[in-house]
């Protein structure tokens, strides 16, 4: 009788009818009955078309189309049957074309693709979660041409480099928009704020004066009232790209790429401390052609390249001095603007093609896009709630999708701290168990983890 008494116990919580005899225990499956299928009969009632078609109904009452329930036009059966297709735990919301191919095979109703496609657009699940198989929604906008050499730069950090005996593990990028000619300075990540500020004075406005604009990621070092002030002190202004959208400037990016190649092809060549090349892989980068400007950068900056042992054999003939050098000087740079001109236009061309326009009116609701680690057509100003009032308020398009509304919907915002750079660190919530491990006959203890509460979301670390 105990061994009767605990098969009762296991099976408490299932759907089994249970009878116990004095020697054996019958289970009796349960059958389960979906009152959908009443619900379609009862709705023909007031369906005209089915009235007209009564003569064609199958058994239990119900219009059958090859096979396939015809589904009145009743919105609540509708909604019914999408919801069980989409939201059940069998069918964990699925796309629109998997979704109306499960369906059809059961159920018919006019337009079903169309509503199927309308009751996703509204799920706000997967307008939260689902990531969109489509062109990225924004337009190429290209920078206006400029006038002269070193009236607008643009600047960036890169971090995480081998720490050099001169105490260096940063490199601070620094471009002319027009020449495209390059500043590369060594720096500590820990610099503060009043070393870089006489960094930039002596080895930029020394040489080449105050630029009239700077363009810049939100960096630390760049986005501060204390290094804004200095800008406008010094005339210059400082124009920050959007939050969260690092690529203001496609050139400094390249750029950057290819500092770091003649970095780790020096380093291999000859091994030593980075730093000590900095200063040559300047000098190749800028004496050098650049492809968008048709020349290399030192002849667009001064007129001609820097000597190099290569051209040690020239004559003194072919040396050009005086007004003559102005002239061509003034003569390439327009050279350049018209090669910049073709070459934006020739990427914007390109660039379009793969993208695709979107515009939020004023009012929109919309979701913005966040990460576990200039108001215009391209970034939106948007009204954040108090707790994100951290963040910069303006955003580029491709963090914003724009959102559907439906009545049901409560949206509670997620239970997150964001960081002023749109990222968020995971806390863990406990630690649920241990183990040891051997590798290369070495013990490593690792540790079970709980991050979320709600989901049990767990790894070993």
């Amino acid at each position: 009788m105990i061994h009767e008494i605990n098969l009762i116990e296991k099976f408490r919580d299932t759907n089994f009818s249970i009878v116990v005899s004095q020697d054996r225990i019958q289970l009796h499956a349960v059958q389960i009955n979906s009152d959908l299928h009443g619900q379609i009969c009862e709705a023909r009632v007031v369906d005209e078309f089915i009235q007209k078609k009564k003569r064609l109904l199958g058994q239990k009452g119900v219009l059958r189309f090859n096979d396939r329930i015809c589904v009145h036009n009743d919105l609540e059966i509708k909604k019914i049957i999408l919801s069980e297709a989409h939201k059940s735990k069998l069918s964990i919301h699925l796309c629109v074309t998997k979704m109306h191919q499960d369906l059809k095979r059961m159920f018919w109703w006019p337009k079903m693709k169309k509503e199927v496609a309308q009751y996703l657009a509204t799920c706000l699940i997967c307008q939260k979660a689902k990531i969109e198989h489509q062109k990225p929604a924004r337009m190429l906008q290209s920078l206006d041409i400029l006038v002269w050499k070193w009236d607008n730069i643009t600047m960036d950090f890169v971090f995480g480099l081998p720490q050099t005996i001169h105490k260096f593990d940063s490199i601070w990028v620094i471009v002319d928009k027009l020449t495209k000619s390059a500043n590369f300075l060594p720096i500590n990540i820990r610099y503060s704020l009043e070393k870089l500020i006489e960094l930039y004075i002596r080895e930029i406005v020394r040489l080449y004066g105050v630029p009239s604009s700077i363009i810049s990621n939100r960096d630390p070092r760049c986005a501060s009232r204390f290094w804004g002030s200095l800008h406008h002190a010094l005339g210059a202004k400082l124009r920050l790209n959007s939050t969260y959208h690092p690529q203001t400037d496609g050139k400094l990016e390249r750029t950057i790429q290819s500092l770091e190649d003649l970095l780790r092809a020096c380093v291999l060549e000859d091994s030593g401390s980075w730093d000590q090349y900095l200063p040559l892989i300047e000098f190749t980068y800028n004496n050098s052609s650049h492809s968008s400007i048709g020349m290399a950068l030192y002849e667009a900056l001064y007129g001609r390249k820097c000597i190099t042992p290569l051209c040690w054999f020239e004559t003194r003939e072919n040396l050009i001095l005086g007004p003559e050098m102005v002239q061509q000087t003034t003569e390439k740079i327009k050279m350049i603007q018209e090669k910049l001109i073709m070459t934006q236009s020739r990427q914007k061309s390109c660039t379009d093609k793969r993208r695709q326009p979107l515009e939020f009116q004023e009012g929109y609701h919309v979701f913005l896009k966040v990460t576990p680690t200039t108001i215009g057509h391209v970034a939106y100003q948007i009204s954040l709630p108090p707790f994100l009032s951290i963040l910069h308020n303006v955003f580029h398009v491709s963090q914003l999708r724009k959102y559907i509304s439906d009545l049901p919907h409560v949206i509670m915002p997620d239970t997150i701290q964001l960081k002023d750079n749109l990222t968020y660190e995971t806390m863990s919530v406990q630690i649920a168990d241990k183990r040891i491990e051997q590798l290369r006959g070495k013990q490593i203890s690792l540790v079970k983890v709980i991050w979320n509460e709600d989901t049990g979301h767990t790894t070993w670390e």
